[in-house]
């Protein structure tokens, strides 16, 4: 089956969306909440309660748009609309002026159940801070007309390489469960600097608590929580290219261990963190962080799956 362009939807034949996400082109599929207990009088004080960092004429604003809705039916909700508890709403995340990620994702494989997709360098996987539109989730969901998508692990938007995503929710918790139990195996290249005095392949394990700044981590004294197994695959003079397959799942984890064993990995400006504001970012110079193939066993028909990143590093 051919796969369509990045602006084009792709189409195995499933369900579509309905129209709640095509209520504004371009936008993201929408968020779920469901109204917690609580004293509101109407839905507008319920989620200026519950998103306090979003002004009160700005949710205002979005009710007036139509870009509330009741999950049931998809009607808009006016911000009148009186509390219920239990009522599940559909709201859509916004972000003024969201940077344009200019790199395109990929899709590696689809089938009834999962989408692998090559992510670009920078392009965050999920909305988060700044980014809502110009994610990797809300660029799929998009293009595949598929609100449910929903991403079975994360990798840094430094990051590039191979993301697992999940097409139907009835079949999620199986995969989930390939992470969470560490049934499979990722591989990442890295390029960084040559470290001749290591015998390799080495096993790097250590503890990775949060660190100063709040947003990167740092090697600490105590137990390990930590594993990477590491291998040399080439090696020139001026830089080796590593294999890392993490065995954990830490946070910045590999980009820690290769800077705590003297080779931190080319283009990171976090370990060691660079004097550059997060506007900053320079598109010439991405991370050589490649999240190379994903291999397991499928925990629903037992058969083996491996997928490989189509990336240069």
């Amino acid at each position: 089956m051919p796969i369509p362009p990045p602006d084009a939807p792709f189409d195995l034949g499933l369900p579509q969306a309905s129209s709640l996400d095509a209520s504004a082109p371009g936008a993201p599929a929408p968020s779920r909440l469901q109204l917690p207990p609580g004293p509101w009088a109407n839905v507008l004080d319920g989620v200026c309660a519950r998103f306090p960092a979003i002004g009160r004429e700005r949710w205002r604003e979005r009710f007036a748009r139509g870009r509330v809705l009741d999950a049931r039916d998809g009607r808009a909700l006016d911000a009148a609309e009186p509390y219920k508890v239990g009522l599940e709403i559909l709201y859509f995340r916004e972000v003024e002026r969201e940077p344009r990620i200019p790199f395109e994702e990929r899709i590696v494989h689809a089938d009834e159940r999962l989408l692998v997709v090559d992510k670009p360098h920078f392009l965050p996987v999920a909305p988060a801070g700044r980014f809502v539109a110009e994610t990797l989730l809300a660029r799929l969901q998009r293009r595949c007309r598929e609100p449910d998508l929903a991403p079975l692990h994360r990798l840094d938007a430094a990051t590039a390489g191979l993301v697992l995503f999940s097409r139907e929710r009835a079949s999620r918790g199986a995969y989930q469960a390939l992470f969470r139990e560490r049934r499979i195996d990722k591989r990442y290249l890295a390029l960084a600097p040559p470290l001749p005095a290591l015998t390799f392949p080495l096993l790097r394990r250590s503890r990775i608590e949060p660190g100063e700044p709040f947003f990167l981590m740092r090697e600490a004294a105590g137990e390990a929580n930590s594993e990477t197994k590491i291998e040399v695959v080439v090696r020139e003079d001026e830089a080796w290219t590593y294999a890392l397959r993490p065995v954990t799942g830490r946070k910045h984890q590999l980009r820690v261990h290769m800077a705590a064993l003297g080779a931190p990995i080319l283009g990171d400006r976090f370990y060691p963190l660079q004097e550059r504001g997060e506007a900053d970012e320079d598109f010439s110079q991405p991370l050589k962080l490649l999240a190379q193939s994903l291999r397991f066993v499928d925990p629903l028909d037992g058969r083996e799956r491996w997928f490989e990143s189509g990336l240069a590093l």
